[in-house]
């Protein structure tokens, strides 16, 4: 089995890889006790070398390999690439690019909402992976042979599942529609992790001002506590306390210790203050930096057909494309959609607006209807509908 665990042979890895097209890449890392994911193995491969790379071992180099995932030229192909693309971002302050996500362009070419690496390894390579490995401590050394093996084979039989899904992309004509998806993947906001915006996370529906001033201080505190001691933000106080400490702020220590997953011992060390500070900023936040939360759009009554319409339309469609139907419109978008034709979703903007946006605003207007030839659903032009 192949680990590099020192420089050198690092070194000479990334060399051999950088005279390829593309490399496959794939990370092991824990982060059940920690904020931040403790990277413990990186695998990489080209078209005819493999190997995985230690993080932990002593005074490893890993410059080499970082060169190679900001080398513009050579293609980075992952499964499921955000979580290892956070990684990466958190060490170094970039995003490997050019990116290619095999998950997401098998949504793209027709193989599920989200096909799982070992779905596809198994259509597309012919390959079994065996997932036993998957929960073990990757922190512990020295790994086994089973790990290693394990590791490897999610960038081996990556290659063979990316070459097919690439010549599919380019046999249907949707390799810019891939480039679109990869674009947000490669956005370094994507990453970021500001503590002035972890209120965003709650997806609030109470818009009352003092209710986010309150929200936005105290997700902020917790967020920087548990950056700052890399502990998960859970540890420092749970969702549900920060939303009730928003909704009903405590004033003293007394009325924390109170609340419903707040204890006494909390509230009484320099957890319990610092929160009760973080709750007063909240409470004098001046009003140009209380966050604002456009209240939901109150749909017109009487939609609810139009919007199944467009959901049986939306089926026919990427059936009949071979696309996953999630990637292309969620039913909040056939909301807004069936209330107006103008509505800024992704589904009436480029190739989604081709696939499916263009024939949901004919379909709400009568130039298009659906109907059943035998037992088959079928689109249909209107005649002297117009246009």
């Amino acid at each position: 089995m192949t680990v590099i665990a020192d420089s050198a042979t690092l070194s000479a890895f990334c060399a051999r890889l950088a005279r390829a097209d593309f490399i496959t890449v794939d990370t092991e890392f824990m982060r059940e006790r920690t904020y931040w994911p403790q990277l413990c193995l990186i695998q990489v491969a080209g078209p005819d070398v493999a190997s995985t790379i230690d993080p932990l071992a002593p005074g490893i180099d890993l410059a080499p390999l970082l060169e190679l995932f900001f080398e513009p030229r050579l293609l980075k192909v992952f499964h499921a690439a955000r979580q290892d693309l956070e990684i990466f971002f958190h060490m170094t302050g970039e995003v490997p690019r050019p990116l290619f996500d095999t998950q997401v362009a098998a949504m793209v070419c027709g193989y599920g909402e989200a096909a799982s690496y070992e779905t596809l390894a198994g259509q597309l390579a012919k390959a079994r992976i065996d997932k036993s490995a998957r929960f073990t401590d990757w922190s512990q050394r020295p790994l086994s042979d089973r790990q290693i093996e394990y590791a490897l084979a999610d960038v081996t039989h990556l290659r063979q599942v990316y070459a097919a899904l690439a010549k599919r992309l380019t046999a249907t004509g949707r390799a810019d529609w891939l480039g679109e998806e990869m674009a947000t993947l490669m956005d370094p906001a994507t990453y970021r992790l500001e503590p002035e915006t972890a209120w965003m996370r709650f997806k609030p529906r109470n818009v009352k001002p003092r209710y986010l001033a309150v929200l936005k201080e105290v997700a902020a505190w917790r967020e920087r506590e548990a950056q700052k001691r890399d502990i998960p933000r859970n540890r420092i106080i749970r969702d549900e306390s920060v939303v009730e400490i928003a909704a009903h702020p405590p004033r003293t220590l007394d009325d924390m210790a109170r609340l419903r997953g707040m204890s006494k011992g909390f509230a009484e060390g320099r957890l319990g203050m610092d929160l009760l500070h973080a709750i007063e900023r909240g409470l004098v936040l001046p009003d140009d930096e209380i966050p604002r939360v456009e209240p939901a759009p109150e749909l017109p009554s009487g939609l609810g057909a139009t919007v199944e319409l467009l959901k049986v339309l939306l089926k026919v469609k990427c059936e009949a494309a071979g696309v996953a139907q999630k990637l292309v419109a969620t039913t909040a978008d056939l909301e807004l959609v069936a209330a107006d034709d103008k509505a800024d979703v992704a589904a009436l903007r480029g190739w989604r607006h081709e696939l499916y946006g263009r024939s949901a605003i004919d379909l709400k207007h009568g130039r298009l209807a659906l109907g059943l030839e035998g037992r088959k659903l079928r689109i249909l032009d209107v005649p002297g509908a117009g246009t």
